[in-house]
Formats: structure tokens, C-alpha cells, sequence
């Protein structure tokens, strides 16, 4: 679920924190993270092994780690850290919508123990499947598109919004 996790976290940070100066660049980033890092690691790379799409970066220490590691990277109230902030909340309200609490040994790795819960190797083929054709899952897709594409045409000057990430409240 692209659309739904960028148009989703996107709405939730505009609203909470009402920043115009938010780099919504960087908050996609975030939001996608946790997918781009577990899918390829558990779903193909080691799938013998983790046999789950929802491995490392679908627990909470990785987006405490992210965290951590842009404060000590980044100089404070520079703009650089404001922006990079922006990937570890990302990833925060992905596990969110993920609803990962729900999955307390991934939510919890490695606090509940090391070993993450197993999906069935020949379950991967029906999950995709299931993925793109389930009417809650388009739903979401499709609130995300519509979000994204009302905030770009309503509120975007195009050229700022991709050379700054950022777009008015």
C-alpha cells in the first residue's frame, strides 16, 4: 500500500503539526521505509529464514534507532535535521497504520523475543493477490491518491513543492 501510507502520513503530519515548512519528501520517504526495507529482506532475500514481509523495520526500534541516529547526525534547529526528522515520524505512523501493535513479537522485536512470526512461504503468491484485489486495501489506495491529488492541485505551486517538499497550509 503506496498511496494510502504517503497520502495518509502526509494528511496526519499537515494537520498535527500545521508546519508549512514540513518537507513532504521526506515524510514519504519515511512512510515507505519500513516496506522497502522488510519486503525485499523478508518476503524474497530470506524468506527461508524471516518467511514475513514485516521483519526489522516493522518494529518499533527501528524508527527509535532512525531517530536517534538523526540527532546525532544532524545539528540542532538546523534545517537539516528538521527535514530528516521527518523519515522516523514517516516511519512511525507507517507501523501505525500498519497497525502493527497488533502483531505484539514484530511490534516488540527483539524486547519479546528474536524470532518474528512466520508466514507461510506458499502464502506469498495469495497475499499479493489478495493485496491488489481486496476492496479495503483499493479503498485505502484510493484515499491516498485522492488526498495527494487534491493537496497538489489545490495547494502545490508545482515547481516549489518538488524542488522544496513543502506545501502551504
Amino acid at each position: 500500500m503506496i498511496l494510502w501510507h504517503v497520502g495518509a502520513t502526509v494528511a496526519i503530519v499537515r494537520y498535527v503539526f500545521k508546519d508549512p515548512g514540513t518537507d513532504l519528501r521526506f515524510l514519504a520517504v519515511g512512510a515507505l521505509l519500513p516496506d522497502l526495507v522488510d519486503k525485499p529482506i523478508g518476503s524474497l532475500l530470506f524468506v527461508d529464514q524471516l518467511a514475513s514481509g514485516r521483519v526489522f523495520a516493522h518494529a518499533l526500534v527501528f524508527p527509535v534507532a532512525l531517530l536517534a541516529a538523526v540527532m546525532v547526525v544532524t545539528r540542532r534547529g538546523s534545517t537539516a535535521r528538521k527535514a530528516w526528522l521527518m523519515v522516523p515520524i514517516g516511519a512511525l505512523l507507517h507501523l501505525f497504520l500498519d497497525a502493527q501493535w497488533a502483531n505484539p513479537a514484530g511490534f516488540w522485536w527483539p524486547f519479546l523475543g528474536l524470532d518474528f512470526p512466520e508466514m507461510d512461504p506458499a502464502r506469498l503468491v495469495p497475499l499479493v493477490r489478495d493485496t491488489v484485489t481486496d476492496p479495503l486495501t483499493l479503498l485505502g489506495e484510493a484515499a491516498g491518491l485522492v488526498y495527494l491529488v487534491g493537496l497538489y492541485v489545490r495547494k502545490a505551486s508545482h515547481t516549489d513543492w518538488l524542488r522544496t517538499g513543502r506545501v502551504p497550509l
